[in-house]
């Protein structure tokens, strides 16, 4: 490699030596690769098509030591960094322009300990790769709906999915993180030892130091869970909602519904004449036993005169990756996100015209519901700041063709200030888009003050910058 002038700190540009790059690379297990590298483009590549950024250089991470030199290379160059895990995060912030790119995706291991219930899990590892390791003895870690996401920014920003409600958010089942500081340290951080690091990482994103392995508690669960899909017409969908929000005031902890609203998929199960219609679809897990799953499960069954109901046992691994191939790279993307402490008629309304006004085949709404186990913990427990029972609405906006961008957009950021009124202020971070930095102090409510502290004791130059950012405190 020759010298490169690379994106700094002070959004300038600093020049970095070809002795000073293959002094680098030599330290390290992974690699080094710039734009003349036939991996660049690859590397660069994340889920959301929209994000098209290019690092001058990108360090590929075999392990916990390239890290941290990765880590000290961009603080003694005042570099401009990004850091990658699984590369799905709506904002794009895994990838920079210009600056440094901590790729660590390579690092993908996960190791079981049965008799602990405890999982080793390495942050380039996906849902999916969770999943069928402590599948193989019976046991589950609560996380998201889409198997190809990433660990490590799920866990960050909170997790919450299909068991939430049973065995609490992704962060609530952390025992212990290992962390590289801004200052190119490596410390642990646990109920005891940082205290103060651990309660910020859970919920405070990538804000902190790059976690190069979490330690989680594991549950008993599966093989197999009631869940499935019961799909109803559209033209149904005010009498559904309404129901689907009385039915879960009652429902157990082991039970979540979500409900989607979009244009009909063309799914085997359903008829040829509903493909490409609106719909609205009941999503269910129940994570505890069948027979307990089919009793619970009923009454949001008996609502209306649905299209198709394929609620039944299936594999919970099986279940987990239920909506990939909706969400599969390579498309445009951008969401809108709000909270809502109830499911009121009006905000009903609001999402019902939305849905009338779908621009595109490939965009939706979902509506999930989040409490049992996880509102039982106090807000000021971990950074996470809605522990409430409360409805997340994500307007979903994807589409393929660049000339759509401004309906696309347009149409996600309309209902999201219609709906805006009825919202609680809080957001789930890992739902919020490139576009949202004046969100964050909100967001975070009374425990944005204090991260902001923590943020200064451990990152005062704000060097890990790239995601809803945290600014240290003044």
């Amino acid at each position: 490699m020759n010298d490169m002038s690379l994106t700094n700190l002070q959004s300038g540009t600093t020049t970095v030596s070809a002795a000073a790059i293959a002094a680098l690379a030599a330290q390290l297990r992974g690699r080094v690769l710039d734009a003349g590298n036939a991996s660049y483009d690859e590397a660069r590549t994340i889920w959301n098509a929209m994000i098209d950024r290019k690092p001058a250089l990108i360090v590929q991470c075999a392990g916990a030591a390239d890290v941290i030199n990765a880590v000290r290379f961009a603080r003694d160059n005042q570099l401009l960094v990004s850091v990658r895990g699984g590369g799905h995060n709506i904002a794009g912030n895994a990838v920079c322009n210009g600056g440094l790119m901590i790729d660590l995706s390579p690092m993908k291991s996960v190791r079981v300990d049965v008799q602990a219930k405890r999982a080793f899990v390495e942050p380039g590892v996906s849902l999916a790769d969770v999943d069928k390791e402590t599948q193989a003895f019976g046991l589950a870690l609560p996380t998201g709906i889409n198997s190809t996401t990433g660990i490590a920014g799920l866990t960050l920003g909170g997790g919450f999915g299909w068991i939430t409600r049973k065995f609490g958010l992704t962060i609530d089942n952390l025992i212990s993180a290992d962390v590289v500081t801004a200052d190119g340290e490596m410390v642990r951080a646990s109920a005891t030892e940082n205290p103060d690091l651990f309660w910020a990482l859970r919920g405070g994103g990538g804000n902190f130091g790059v976690v190069t392995c979490f330690e989680f508690k594991l549950h008993d669960l599966g093989p197999q869970v009631m869940s499935g899909l019961v799909v109803h017409p559209f033209e149904d969908a005010a009498t559904v909602l309404a129901q689907y929000r009385d039915a879960l005031e009652t429902a157990p902890d082991e039970l979540t519904c979500w409900a989607v609203m979009r244009r009909a998929p063309p799914l085997p199960f359903l008829p040829e004449e509903w493909h490409g219609k609106e719909v609205v679809i009941l999503a269910m897990c129940h994570c505890g036993g069948l027979a307990a799953g089919e009793e619970a499960t009923a009454p949001l069954r008996s609502i209306g005169k649905p299209i198709a109901d394929v609620v039944a046992p299936h594999p919970f691994a099986g279940w987990q990756q239920a909506f990939d191939p909706l969400l599969t790279p390579g498309a445009r993307n951008y969401w809108k996100s709000l909270d809502f402490t109830e499911l009121s008629d009006a905000t009903i309304a609001i999402l019902l015209d939305a849905v009338r006004e779908l621009p595109g085949p490939e965009c939706e709404i979902f509506v999930g519901h989040v409490g049992g186990v996880a509102e039982r913990i106090p807000v000021e427990a971990t950074a996470f700041p809605q522990r409430s029972s409360h409805f997340v609405m994500n307007v979903h906006a994807r589409w393929r063709e660049p000339d759509m961008d401004r309906t696309c957009i347009g149409w996600a950021r309309k209902i999201f200030e219609a709906g805006r009124p009825h919202a609680a202020p809080t957001a789930y971070v890992n739902f919020m888009p490139g576009d949202e930095e004046d969100r964050v102090e909100t967001a975070y409510g009374g425990n944005y003050q204090r991260l902001a502290e923590i943020k200064r004791r451990y990152d005062p130059q704000n060097l890990f910058r790239m995601n809803q950012n945290v600014r240290p405190a003044r």
